[in-house]
């Protein structure tokens, strides 16, 4: 008899400090037979649940919806509401299923609304009634106790910077196909650990937190292991229950679950002083790259569209300016009024525009340029991972020696496809601006000679003593002093 399972897909990574709020046309949405087509051959989750599916035989996958924005501002409360009461209503239309597979983020807020995914499992879990469900997370998920109980097995990213999204649906629909076949007995521990991590040494390849992400990795090929992992969370979605945590999914064996759990949350607090980011001042990253031959990549991650910032910063622009700057320079910033005036005035033309400070208006005002338009665009494009991008219609202007990709929409500026699309190559400046605390490594790493984080005003700064924490778990490291042990 063909086994049926519900594929659905809701991800966001939600800045609550970011004022530009998302809505429901940020979304790309797929429904049914095409959520299948869009990512079948991709580099994601689903494409690796899928390929699992179809080797296992006489399956049949039951598509709903897969909804996915640009990390941003928390979603506005008609829009949120809507987004899960879609996916809902389609897990009702379906029925009757065997099993479901959920890829979530985990780091998804709305206005009013600080545990969305945990939500969202819950009332799945209501329509469905007593199946296996199985959810993929983001590591920077905000781990919450509903989505726990709603879930029968959740299953974590291994990998920051995140090269592990194929691998990780692999890993969530083998556990379904053993909770299906009655080969699985979930006994799931978690350990809370009131800390918010950022810095180098969450780099799983070559920091400590790797070690960390390692010990998992050997509970899971354990021979009672079935998931585990260590859920950062990200540090900009500030709800309650925002910290890290470590948890550890085991095949009937709780006994092994929590010790494995204390055992690695035990590391984790051990290093929380390592895992805090070293930044540079704007000055002295700026003469760092005046001074050094090739390529140099200054890391934006106080205004990360990838972390969920607004990405309209011009704080490294107006640095490079009043210094003087003079290298070929190459820098992103989300600014609509800027495109629709270069796209008014023309290719070749000359305008004079106010940039940047059009969405977080309250941490950045604009700066008044002279630009040459150069190129203009639909902002359609291919990440490297073979999903699609949309920036809005896209120009790219100068102004010296700095261009800039000027987009309508917030889009990742992780790797190099962003600017490669519209016809800029990174290879080719002197300087590179990304707004990403860590993914873009695995793109420049090979062709930066010097990458520098850069300590500038924004909603996603890796200072995290700069922003305005209102909500979160009480005291934490690094906000508050002689935070006490959770042992």
């Amino acid at each position: 008899m063909t086994t049926r399972i519900l594929v659905a897909e809701l991800k966001q990574e939600t800045a609550t400090f970011n004022p530009a709020l998302t809505y429901y046309s940020d979304f790309r949405i797929y429904r049914d037979a095409d959520l299948i087509a869009a990512y079948q051959g991709t580099k994601t989750e689903l494409a690796g649940a899928f390929d699992v599916f179809a080797a296992a035989g006489d399956i049949e996958v039951v598509p709903t919806i897969a909804a996915d924005a640009v990390s941003g501002g928390p979603i506005a409360t008609a829009d949120h509401d809507r987004l899960l009461s879609e996916i809902e209503a389609a897990a009702k239309d379906c029925l009757p299923v065997d099993a479901a597979y959920l890829c979530l983020h985990g780091a998804m807020a709305g206005e009013a609304e600080g545990d969305t995914e945990g939500r969202l499992l819950t009332n799945i879990r209501e329509i469905l009634g007593d199946i296996p469900i199985v959810a993929s997370l983001d590591l920077h998920c905000i781990l919450t106790e509903r989505m726990i109980n709603a879930a029968d097995i959740l299953v974590p990213y291994h990998t920051y910077p995140h090269t592990d999204h194929y691998e990780t649906g692999q890993r969530a629909a083998r556990n379904l196909l053993r909770l299906l076949d009655g080969t699985a007995k979930p006994t799931v521990a978690r350990v809370e650990l009131p800390m918010l991590v950022r810095g180098d040494e969450l780099l799983t390849a070559t920091g400590r937190f790797g070690e960390a992400i390692r010990m998992c990795q050997a509970v899971e090929a354990s021979e009672t292991g079935l998931a585990a992992g260590v859920i950062i969370g990200n540090a900009f979605t500030d709800v309650p229950a925002l910290q890290s945590n470590v948890l550890i999914t085991t095949n009937d064996d709780p006994d092994s679950a929590q010790r494995e759990a204390e055992r690695i949350a035990r590391f984790m607090w051990h290093n929380r002083e390592r895992f805090q980011a070293q930044l540079t001042p704007l000055d002295a990253a700026i003469q760092q790259a005046s001074e050094t031959d090739g390529l140099v990549v200054f890391s934006d991650a106080a205004d990360a569209t990838a972390s969920g910032a607004a990405g309209d910063s011009n704080a490294i622009l107006k640095g490079l300016l009043d210094a003087g700057f003079a290298k070929q320079t190459l820098i992103p910033i989300v600014d609509a009024p800027v495109v629709a005036a270069a796209f008014d005035a023309g290719v070749s033309a000359e305008i004079t525009v106010p940039l940047g400070g059009t969405r977080d208006f309250t941490r950045f005002e604009p700066v008044t340029v002279t630009v040459r338009v150069r190129s203009l665009h639909d902002g359609q494009f291919i990440y490297e991972n073979g999903t699609t991008g949309n920036g809005g219609r896209t120009a790219v202007i100068t102004t010296g020696s700095i261009s800039l990709l000027v987009t309508e929409r917030p889009v990742y500026v992780v790797g190099r496809r962003v600017f490669q699309a519209f016809g800029l190559e990174p290879q080719d400046f002197d300087l590179v601006v990304v707004k990403s605390p860590n993914g873009f490594r695995t793109w420049y790493e090979s062709i930066a000679s010097l990458i520098v984080p850069v300590d500038v005003p924004g909603s996603t700064s890796a200072n995290l003593k700069s922003l305005p924490f209102k909500n979160c778990v009480r005291p934490i490291f690094p906000l508050d002093e002689n935070v006490p042990s959770p042992f």
